[in-house]
Order: C-alpha cells, then structure tokens, then sequence
C-alpha cells in the first residue's frame, strides 16, 4: 500500500470514527408549517397535502418535517397566499383560483371555463410554458409553485331548483369556487357566494344558498349535499381539471439544499399524481350511491352551455385589456390547449365515447 493510499484510508477511518459523514453534520433539521385551503374531512383534496410531507421526511430521512394545518388553523382558507407571501407560514396547498381578486392571473394556474382536462393542464405545466409563465407571475407574490393535485373534471353543483335555460340562473345565490366564474355567472344573472367549502352545507340547509359547488361525488356525498339540494348537474364547465398548487416562500426554497430541493420536487409530483389517482377511484362508487339516494343527476342543457361559453369569451376579453400578466399567460394557454383539443378529438375522444356505450 503506498503513501497516498495510506492517507485516503486514514482519511475514511477518521470519518468513521468520528461516526458520520461531515455532509450530514452540516444538515440541520427542518421544520415548516403548510397551510391548508381545505377542511380535514376532505381525505382527497386535503390529503395530498399529508401525501406530500409524508413523502419529504421520509426521502430526507427525518431531517425534513412539514406539519399540516387545516384551512382555519392558522389562518382563513382564503389568506394562505398572504401568509406564504409575508413569511407567516412557508408553504400552502390551495386552489390558486381563490385568489382571482388579487390579481386574474391566478386562475390560469389552476383553472379556468372551458380551459384545460386534467392530462393537458399537466401537459401544458410540464412540458409547455405552464409552470415557468405562473413562476414568473407568483415571484411578484415572493412565491414559487409546484403541482400540488388535481381532482379532474368536476360535476357542475347541486341546485334547490331544476336548470332547464340560462334564464334559471337569474338571481339564483350560488357558492363558487373563484372569482373568474363568479363574473361569468354575473353575465348569466346569478349572484356568486364565495364560501369555504366547510360552510356550505349550513348555507344550503338555510337558504342562504340556492345551489353550490364543490367538487365531484365523493368529496360531495361526505359534505352530505344531496340532504339538502336534490339536483345535481354536470359538467363543471368551469373546472374542466383545476389544479391545484403547492405555494412555497421564496425566501424559504431558496435557503433548501439543493437536496431537499429535490426532495420537494419529487413529493409534489407524489402528492400530485396520487390525488387526481384518489379522486377515479372513489368518484364512480360515490355517484352510484348518490343515485341509489335518490339524487337527480342532470346534464345541463346545452343552451346553458353555450350560453356559459359566450359569458366566459366575453370576461376573458375583458381581462385581456386590464390585466397584462393575465393576457400573456393566457394567450400562451389558448395556443397550447388548441393543438391539445386536436389530439384529443382523435384517439382519446373516440375511445371513451366508444366505451362509454358498451357493456362490460
């Protein structure tokens, strides 16, 4: 053994001896808080939020602990972008379309009318100009996003009365999900309620509400709006795949390793695929034992529907003169989901519609 392999070994065995690496002394335990939009009983939405840090702390093996508050917890389920934002929290996991009011452009980050299915939300992020166009938009907000889940296509509310033209919705008091779809709805004569989704039932059962909107058949069924409104439409035309995002404080990512940076990247990815995962496998049971109950599940006509579309070009028109960010991202989106729409007309849609009239 020569002189320089005597050295390199005396080298190991003084690490060893000292009984660890120098690389984990100098990584110093983390601990954040998240804040959720969404109430625990939503083992789906609010879940992936406990998918996500179960996933860090154990790829960081312990050294990375995020804990999980609801939406109330440590601040409304509508002030978590101004919690990440001013360092209050270092993260949340929310439906970046709640905060439309602040600026329009948030909505493009999770969902809009008529916008994007689940798969082409995640292609247009992934590998269009998704994630780097919001990323630029957020950093003004001292944030940066990842996926943080997706429920899919979500059915379109359950009403107190039938909806048989766009005339029905004239003065009809309704909870929605963001203020985008609040506007379209104004066009269309309806009063939008912005309502966390805890309250929503109370608001049902005393009328405060005439219909709401939540998400689909299971989150729905445990939220028990079918006691209280007996006529549930689809589509969400609104959400045609509404992501909904991980919020993490600049100041708070950057000062990551470049490890857990990684860690991070990876969990959100976890979090992301098992929630939309989570949400086909329980919405199918959910919807028949919503049937079985008696729930009147109707499609809305498509008078409604093309009215929805026209209200909806006519606030997107709308935003494209008031609001730079949202023209630019949105104009990116529309030339994206245009080519995506193309492909899904072909394989994609043929085949369901194929399967969906066969017994098997």
């Amino acid at each position: 053994m020569d002189r320089r392999s005597i050295i390199k070994h005396a080298g190991i065995a003084g690490v060893l001896a000292a009984g660890a690496a120098p690389a984990v002394h100098a990584q110093a335990a983390i601990r954040w808080r998240l804040a959720s939009s969404f109430p625990k009983s939503l083992d789906t939405i609010f879940g992936a939020a406990d998918v996500f840090t179960k996933a860090v702390k154990a790829m960081s093996g312990g050294k990375f602990e995020i804990s999980v508050h609801a939406g109330g917890e440590l601040m409304p389920p509508f002030s978590v972008v101004d919690g990440v934002q001013e360092g209050t929290v270092e993260m949340a996991h929310t439906a970046p379309y709640y905060f439309y009011g602040k600026s329009p452009a948030f909505a493009l980050g999770s969902a809009i009318p008529f916008g994007f299915n689940a798969r082409q939300l995640n292609a247009w992020m992934l590998h269009g100009n998704g994630r780097k166009l919001m990323n630029e938009f957020y950093s003004a907000y001292n944030i940066i996003s990842f996926a943080g889940g997706n429920t899919g296509a979500q059915m379109g509310g359950w009403y107190r009365k039938k909806i048989d033209s766009p005339a029905d919705f004239k003065g009809l008091k309704m909870r929605l999900g963001g203020g985008l779809v609040g506007e379209v709805m104004q066009k269309l004569g309806a009063v939008p309620q912005s309502i966390p989704g805890g309250e929503v039932y109370q608001a049902l059962e005393k009328g405060t509400l005439d219909a709401a909107e939540w998400v689909g058949p299971y989150d729905d069924q445990k939220l028990g709006f079918n006691k209280v409104a007996p006529y549930y439409y689809y589509p969400g035309w609104w959400e045609g795949g509404p992501g909904i995002d991980l919020f993490i404080n600049n100041k708070a990512f950057d000062g990551l390793s470049a490890e857990n940076k990684a860690i991070v990247e990876a969990a959100s990815h976890m979090a992301h695929t098992d929630m939309l995962a989570k949400y086909d496998a329980l919405n199918p049971t959910a919807l028949t034992q919503l049937v079985a109950a008696k729930t009147k599940v109707l499609a809305f006509p498509q008078a409604v529907l093309k009215a929805a579309f026209s209200a909806s070009m006519e606030v997107f028109a709308e935003n494209d003169t008031k609001n730079p960010a949202w023209k630019k991202i949105y104009a990116d989106m529309r030339v994206f989901q245009r080519s995506q729409i193309l492909w899904f007309r072909f394989a994609e849609g043929h085949y369901d519609n194929f399967m969906s009239t066969q017994k098997i």
